[in-house]
């Protein structure tokens, strides 16, 4: 009797999905002599047991069918045919009759935190078992009551096909076999203690829906046919630090689009992006993130699926013809990743099982309250390993070059942003997140040791020492920073009138006293042009002559500042309007000649930074520069050289309006000097005064150097200037 109330409560618990165990009751048990094989078949009409046309019995008033017999009688791999009434039927493998799929090795890799490629079993994956096809599905929920693959393969009943817990390891797997790629699926939740359901995509789903639908999509995953061999064997012996990068930053959603105002596949993109890339000299792409993301405002920083290319632009095969064709037309593609945070979206991550999984319960540690969005709990060994695996996955799967990660400042600081009553100090009292301060070391030593020739950029905004230096010298680990004060600094200079500049000449040689201290990337990106901040070319003083010369000047001054360069699409050719993520750059204004200018003149730069070693060679060190002048206030003139070796380049830059003529610079040595560069170029639409392609250094003396030139500088204008052995 107690037996038969064990199994009551047992087939009860299935009925109402709250079942944490569905392999005890539902597929083949052994019972003393007999062999019985139940199902749960909601809407089913009758059931038989294909090998051997064994009749399943229904239970009295319930949708569970019974089978018993002699031991051996029905196969471990058993088909059941199922008759739905008016004529519809069907033939299936019952999923319970399969065993436990993922090893024990993985899942307690995953539970320490250290297993780098999760994304292989978590998740949705056509797999073939005992050569049966179908799909595993598994997640991690350690707090669910129960959990169910819901699709349209099971009209979305999560009675139907509820999945199997793996101990205490939290993690729960289902293979259901005959489903394969393009499956719509989600998991619904019960919580444990409260009982309330969740409707939830697949936090490690490598596909989506166009939103704003928001099921998870079976990835097609047969092996992709790269090509980009050749890059990838040249990328781990590649001496990135001194060689040229030249970043063109993109928004694949409103770079360009059809004629009908619709998205582009990544395929037409990467034919597009990478004619228009290789004509303007930039060396690597970076994107916005094209990681899955419900909400288009959000420019793909409020990410949901951090596994899968966004449906926006196509599959993820099309992302990764993408990547191959950048690749093989000699471009290196970068990817800006958001570690930081996340949305509250209610089918993604937040509470994902009823709790705070993903992030943390306190909101003074879990929540971003300025933006809307929560912080991943970097502590938790599996939330580490969910975004490690991720990084993984895109430097792996998809080819990428590196990752751009996006607001390290919020995860080093736990009082970012926050009232001073508003967040939890940690250990020692101090306001330094450990345990992300851990996970970004960690993230730089796996995809450094694994992947080399890649290279991680920390956009961090703070004075925090060594972002950019080894792990074991204390350093966080990072390739490359983003140098956002040299940014802030620069464009505060610029937006001044000239007749106030002299005032300010000390911002332009601050950036000096800590530029080798990092290996930075000088970036004018798209937080440069939103808000209210105005595009670049509107901030810059003057008259329309005057903004586009200030214009021109202002990226003459970084390309020949030491670091890695970074600009954002449209400013190449001074895009008037601010930067609109729902519409098309402002391509129309090429037809203007002050725009067509600005355009030659950006790629007239990138071929010099990377023509010229003397621009490039030594980015990060202080043997790659030199001051002439950086005290000339009075005349708002600032001169250095750029040097490798015995090769050196004089840059001179005029920040005011008028022409300097005879102006004086010292040389380290004689003879003579080309003019190579000059912003004022009709060919840029300036006035076209320079130096008439040559100088020669006169045996005078000139600060502090044996030689000097003399050279006209043009009104707000710079040129630069190489020594040129006869």
């Amino acid at each position: 009797m107690a037996a038969q109330a064990s199994l009551s409560s047992d087939l009860q618990r299935i009925t109402e999905a709250r079942h944490h165990d569905p392999f005890a009751v539902l597929g083949k048990h052994r019972n003393h002599d007999s062999e019985i094989v139940r199902a749960y078949l909601p809407g089913a009409s009758a059931v038989t047991i294909l090998d051997g046309e064994l009749a399943m019995r229904r239970l009295d008033g319930s949708d569970f069918f019974e089978w018993r017999g002699a031991p051996g009688t029905v196969p471990d791999r058993y088909r059941l045919r199922l008759d739905w009434g008016q004529g519809r039927s069907g033939v299936t493998y019952d999923p319970y009759c399969f065993p436990p799929q993922i090893p024990d090795f993985d899942l307690h890799l995953f539970n320490e935190g250290k297993h780098w490629h999760a994304y292989q079993f978590l998740g949705a994956h056509p797999r073939t078992v005992d050569g049966i096809d179908g799909v595993l599905f598994a997640t991690w929920a350690p707090n669910a009551a129960r959990i169910s693959v819901v699709g349209d393969f099971n009209q979305w009943d999560g009675r139907c096909h509820p999945m199997r817990v793996r101990g205490g390891t939290g993690v729960w797997e289902l293979f259901i076999p005959g489903l394969g790629p393009g499956t719509l699926y989600k998991f619904e939740l019960r919580n444990r203690d409260s009982g309330y359901i969740y409707l939830k995509s697949d936090p490690y789903g490598q596909q989506f829906e166009l939103r704003p639908s928001t099921a998870s999509v079976v990835r097609n995953e047969q092996p992709y046919s790269w090509r980009d061999g050749e890059w990838m064997e040249h990328r781990q012996r590649h001496d990135w630090q001194h060689a040229p990068s030249s970043i063109y930053e993109v928004h694949l959603g409103s770079w360009q689009r059809d004629e009908q105002g619709n998205f582009l596949n990544y395929r037409e993109l990467a034919h597009r992006l990478v004619d228009y890339v290789r004509q303007m000299g930039f060396t690597h792409i970076e994107l916005l993130p094209i990681t899955e993301h419900p909400f288009d405002g959000s420019w793909g920083y409020q990410t949901i699926g951090n596994f899968a290319a966004t449906s926006r632009f196509g599959t993820p095969d099309d992302f990764r013809y993408f990547v191959d064709h950048c690749h093989r037309h000699d471009i290196g593609v970068f990817l800006d990743w958001v570690p930081g945070h996340f949305p509250k979206d209610p089918h993604g991550l937040v509470r994902f099982d009823g709790s705070a999984l993903y992030e943390h319960e306190d909101p003074r540690l879990g929540e971003h309250r300025d933006w809307g969005t929560l912080i991943f709990n970097y502590g938790r060994n599996e939330v580490r390993n969910y975004l490690l695996s991720s990084a993984v996955l895109w430097l792996e799967e998809y080819h990428l070059d590196g990752l751009r990660v996006d607001a390290v400042a919020s995860m080093l600081y736990l009082d970012y942003s926050r009232e001073p009553d508003d967040w939890v100090p940690n250990i020692y009292g101090g306001n330094e997140n450990l345990e992300a301060i851990d996970f970004l070391r960690q993230l730089n030593e796996v995809t450094h040791t694994r992947f080399p020739g890649t290279v991680v950029m920390a956009e961090e905004s703070t004075a925090w020492p060594m972002v950019s230096r080894p792990t074991y010298l204390g350093g966080l680990g990072f390739s490359m920073k983003w140098n956002m004060g040299w940014m802030h600094d620069t464009l505060e200079y610029m937006k001044k009138d000239p007749i106030h500049r002299h005032y300010h000449h000390d911002v332009l040689s601050f950036g000096l006293l800590y530029s080798f201290t990092e290996n930075f990337v000088l970036p004018f990106s798209h937080d440069e042009v939103v808000h209210g901040k105005r595009s670049l070319l509107y901030r810059m003083p003057g008259d329309e002559w005057q903004r586009f010369a200030n214009l021109r000047l202002l990226y003459t001054y970084m390309y020949t500042y030491p670091g890695k360069k970074l600009l954002f699409m449209g400013c190449e050719f001074g895009q008037g309007s601010e930067w609109n993520f729902n519409a098309i750059l402002d391509w129309y204004v090429l037809e203007y000649p002050f725009h067509q200018g600005t355009q030659r003149l950006v790629g007239d730069l990138n071929r010099l930074y990377r023509d010229v070693p003397a621009l490039h060679r030594h980015d990060f060190t202080v043997q790659g520069f030199e001051w002439i002048d950086c005290h000339d206030a009075a005349q708002s003139v600032l001169s250095y050289l750029r040097r490798n070796g015995d090769e050196i380049a004089i840059v001179a830059l005029n920040f005011t309006p008028l022409p300097r003529f005879g102006y004086r610079l010292g040389v380290p040595h004689p003879g003579r000097y080309e003019e190579i560069f000059n912003s004022d170029s009709a060919h840029y639409a300036g006035s076209n005064l320079g130096n008439s392609g040559t100088v020669y250094a006169d045996e005078v003396p000139w600060m502090g150097r044996p030689y000097s030139i003399v050279i006209t500088l043009p009104p707000l204008a710079g040129v630069v200037l190489k020594a040129v052995s006869d």
